[in-house]
């Protein structure tokens, strides 16, 4: 891949305010999260990976802004949480900040 194609994904630190469940689905939960200047839904598969999903509301989290908004289950994903481990057959771990930064600040 070439450098400027990375380049063009937009990795954003965002807090996750609520985790809430998407009627109906299995594996997703819906997340609010606040990026300062403004604020976005974004559906991320993690129901079966937590025991409970609420542990993961007020931290920081590395977010993919840039993509097209996509419904599912009836409910529009405005980005994708980026995290760690579930490419590898892990159990999937939240990405973020080691000290908490400003909202909206951007990962590169």
């Amino acid at each position: 891949m070439a450098f400027s194609d990375l380049e063009k994904i937009d990795v954003r630190v965002g807090t996750i305010e609520k985790v809430s469940d998407v009627e109906g689905a299995d594996k997703l939960l819906k997340l609010d999260v606040d990026f300062g200047d403004h604020k976005r839904v974004i559906l991320a598969g993690l129901k079966q990976e937590r025991e409970n999903p609420s542990e993961i509301e007020g931290k920081q989290a590395l977010f993919v802004v840039n993509l097209e908004p996509r419904k599912l289950r009836g409910v529009v994903s405005e980005g994708m949480l980026f995290d760690i481990g579930y490419a590898d057959g892990l159990v999937p771990r939240l990405a973020f900040p080691e000290s908490p930064v400003p909202n909206g600040t951007r990962a590169g």
